[in-house]
C-alpha cells in the first residue's frame, strides 16, 4: 500500500473546496483530467466522479514537483497535498461554471499510484467515438461525466423505490436465480448441473412463481430488485440480462396494485428529477389504445391520433373507392390519420413516407389533401372514384380541414397499427410535436384490460398473452371453454412517454380457474404436472387473492437519464450481439470442463464455420 495513503488521508472531494476553505492544507485524490501551462506554472484540473478541482504546481514552491507535473499525462492516477489559494489573486480567472471554480491548490506533495498510457478516447463529455470501443474500454468510458451522472441516477432511482416499498410495508426476499426449467415463455438460458448428469438448471426470465408461491407462504407483500435472464435476440433496449423492481401482494386487487405504483413511480421522479408527477395516473383500455393510437404503448405527449373509418365506410359502400371496398369485404379495417395544414408536406416528402411504410410491413400509403372548399380531395389516387358522400363522412369521422392531409391503411388490424403508429411518431419528431421539457414533458399512464390470449391463426390455438397465471375478468370465466378470443384479462401496463416500463396483474388463485386456462391453451394434464406442477399443489392449500406487477430498472433509468441506448445505464452491458466487450465473453471452454458437466459441443470448427 502506499505510504502517502497511510499518512495522507483524503481530507476532500473534488467538487467540495470553495473560498471558505482559503489557506487549508487539503489531500486530493484522483485522475489528471487536462493540463496546460500559465506563466511558468503548470496548471492540472484533478477529476473524481465529485467534480474538478484546479491544483498548480509552482516552480518557486518545488522545482522537482514543478517538473513532474509536466511530465504528468492525462488519465494519471494521483494523490496530491497542497494549500487552498484564492485564484483571483494568483492572477486567474474564476471558472463560473464549478463548484471549485474561485480556488486553486497549491500542490506540496505529490503521490503517482499509476501512470497511464494514452487512453483510447479522451475522457470528456461529448466523446466522439464507435460504441463498439467504448464498450471494449468500458472503465475508461465509465470515467465521463454523463455516465457517471447515469449511475448515480440509477443508484437513486434504486433507492427511491426501496423507500418507498418499505414505507408500503413490502419486504425485500430474494428468490433463486437457478431455477426449473419451464418452456413456453421466452428462451431460457440453461445450466449444465454437475452433480446431477445430464439434467440443467434455467437462469430465471423473472421471479413469477416463486412471488405467487411466497403469497401463498403468507408474507403478504414481496419485493426485490431482481436481475432476470432472456436468451432473446437484441435490440437497443433489451439485453439477456436485466434488472426489474419486482412485486406482489395478496389481498389485493387492480387498483391496490396500481395505488402501490403510483407512490413509488411519483416518488422516484421527484427524488431523481424533482419533476411532480399527479398522484393519480390516467388509465385506458388496450382497445381504446389501439384504436387511438395504434399502440398498447402508446405516446400521449402529441396529437395526430387514428380514427377507424371501416364502420363509416361499410354503411355506404367504401365511399365510391374499390380499394375501401375491397378491404370491406375481405373483413379488414381502414384507418387514417390527418396531418394539420400547420405541419404543411410537400409532395416528395410523402413519397417518402412510402418507404417506411414498406419498412414497417405495409404495402403503401394512401393520401389525400382536403380542397380549399373543404369537400374535395386533391393529390390523391382516390379522387376520381370517391362519392361527395364518401369525402363528407370521412371529413366528419377524422375533423379533416381545408389544407389537410389525411392518410390511409388497409389491411389486417395488427398490420395497419403497426404502420400508423410508426409513422405517427416518426412524422410527432420530425414536426416537432413531442415535448422533451416542461410540464407536459412526462406522461405517464395505465393501459388496461389486455387480451387474455393470442390467437396463432395457422395452428388456430391460443396461447397466453402475458403469461399462463393471469386471472381473466370477472364474468369472463365461462368465455375460457366457448369463446377464449373473447376473454379479456385483468392485466395491466404502466406506459411512460411511449414506453412500456412495467407490466403486471390479478394472479389466478382459484384451482378451476386455472385449470380452465390451461385446457384454453392446450395443455393437458401431463404437461401441467411436468411444467407446473410444483405451482398447482401450492394452489391446493388456501392461496390468498394476489396481485403483481414488475417494472424494468434499466428502461426507466434510460428514459430518466435521457440517453437513447439501454446500454448507457448498465454499468458492463453486452452488445448487439451478446457479447461483453470487456472480457469477450462469451467464450469455449476446455473439453475437461465439458466431461466434468457431462456436456458434449456440436457447434462446427472454426475453419468449417
Amino acid at each position: 500500500m502506499s505510504a502517502f495513503l497511510l499518512k495522507n488521508p483524503r481530507s476532500h472531494n473534488c467538487n467540495q473546496l470553495t473560498k471558505d476553505n482559503l489557506n487549508e492544507e487539503v489531500v486530493l485524490m484522483g485522475w489528471v483530467n487536462s493540463l496546460r501551462d500559465h506563466g511558468g506554472r503548470r496548471f492540472v484540473d484533478l477529476r473524481d466522479r465529485y467534480g474538478l478541482t484546479q491544483i498548480v504546481f509552482k516552480p518557486e514552491t518545488d522545482e522537482a514537483l514543478h517538473q513532474l507535473g509536466h511530465a504528468m499525462r492525462n488519465e494519471w492516477c494521483i494523490g496530491i497535498r497542497g494549500v487552498v489559494e484564492d485564484r483571483v489573486a494568483n492572477g486567474g480567472a474564476p471558472n463560473t461554471r464549478l463548484t471549485t471554480g474561485e480556488i486553486e491548490v497549491n500542490v506540496l506533495e505529490v503521490e503517482v499510484f499509476n501512470a497511464a498510457e494514452t487512453p483510447p478516447f479522451m475522457v470528456e463529455d461529448n466523446v466522439d467515438t464507435h460504441e463498439e470501443k467504448r464498450l471494449q474500454h468500458r472503465t475508461i468510458d465509465l470515467r465521463r461525466a454523463p455516465m457517471q451522472r447515469n449511475f448515480i441516477m440509477r443508484h437513486k432511482v434504486a433507492q427511491a423505490a426501496r423507500r418507498a416499498l418499505d414505507d408500503d410495508g413490502f419486504l425485500e426476499i430474494e428468490t433463486p436465480m437457478l431455477v426449473k426449467y419451464t418452456p413456453g415463455g421466452a428462451r431460457n438460458f440453461i445450466v449444465p448441473s454437475r452433480l446431477h448428469p445430464g439434467s440443467f438448471y434455467a437462469l430465471a426470465e423473472s421471479p413469477q412463481l416463486y412471488k405467487q408461491m411466497l403469497m401463498m407462504s403468507g408474507f403478504d407483500r414481496y419485493f426485490q430488485v431482481v436481475k432476470c435472464f432472456r436468451d432473446e435476440d437484441l435490440r437497443g433496449d433489451r439485453q439477456p440480462e436485466f434488472s426489474q423492481i419486482d412485486l406482489e401482494m395478496s389481498f389485493a386487487s387492480e387498483r391496490t396494485v396500481q395505488e402501490v405504483i403510483e407512490r413509488l413511480v411519483t416518488r422516484i421522479f421527484k427524488d431523481v428529477l424533482d419533476h411532480d408527477l399527479p398522484q393519480v395516473f390516467p388509465s385506458m383500455t388496450y382497445h381504446e389504445a389501439m384504436t387511438r393510437f395504434g399502440s398498447d404503448k402508446p405516446d400521449t405527449r402529441f396529437g395526430l391520433e387514428l380514427k377507424d373509418l371501416t364502420a363509416c365506410l361499410k354503411d355506404i359502400g367504401g365511399g365510391g373507392v374499390p380499394l375501401f371496398a375491397q378491404t370491406i369485404d375481405r373483413g379488414d379495417i381502414i384507418k387514417s390519420m390527418v396531418v394539420p395544414k400547420a405541419n404543411p408536406m410537400s409532395r416528395s416528402e410523402v413519397d417518402k413516407l412510402e418507404g417506411l411504410v414498406k419498412s414497417l410491413g405495409g404495402f403503401g400509403l394512401g393520401r389525400a389533401k382536403v380542397g380549399e372548399d373543404g369537400a374535395s380531395w386533391t393529390q390523391s389516387p382516390f379522387s376520381k372514384h370517391v362519392t361527395p358522400e364518401g369525402i363528407q363522412a370521412i371529413h366528419e369521422a377524422t375533423g379533416a380541414q381545408p389544407g389537410d392531409l389525411i392518410l390511409f391503411q388497409m389491411g389486417k388490424a395488427k398490420l395497419v397499427n403497426t404502420v400508423f403508429n410508426g409513422l405517427r411518431l416518426k412524422l410527432g419528431a420530425q414536426f416537432g410535436l413531442i415535448p422533451e421539457s416542461g410540464p407536459d414533458a412526462w406522461h405517464v399512464m395505465w393501459v388496461t384490460d389486455f387480451p387474455l390470449f393470442e390467437h396463432d391463426e395457422e395452428s388456430n390455438t391460443f396461447a397466453a398473452a402475458h403469461h399462463p397465471f393471469t386471472s381473466p375478468q370477472m364474468g369472463h370465466e365461462d368465455k375460457l371453454k366457448t369463446d377464449p378470443g373473447a376473454c379479456l384479462s385483468r392485466a395491466y401496463d404502466l406506459v411512460i412517454n411511449g414506453n412500456e416500463i412495467g407490466g403486471g396483474s390479478v394472479r389466478i388463485h382459484d384451482q378451476e380457474v386455472q385449470a380452465k386456462v390451461f385446457d384454453a391453451m392446450g395443455i393437458g394434464e401431463e404437461e401441467k404436472q411436468a411444467k407446473f406442477g410444483f405451482l398447482l399443489d401450492a394452489l391446493k392449500y388456501g392461496a390468498p387473492p394476489h396481485a403483481g406487477v414488475a417494472l424494468g430498472l434499466d428502461r426507466l433509468c434510460m428514459l430518466l437519464s435521457g440517453t437513447q441506448s439501454i446500454r448507457d445505464v448498465i454499468a458492463f452491458p453486452k452488445t448487439q450481439r451478446g457479447q461483453d466487450a470487456v472480457t469477450g465473453a462469451p467464450t469455449p471452454v476446455d473439453l475437461q470442463q465439458l466431461n466434468e458437466v457431462y456436456i458434449a459441443s456440436t457447434a462446427p470448427d472454426d475453419e468449417d464455420d
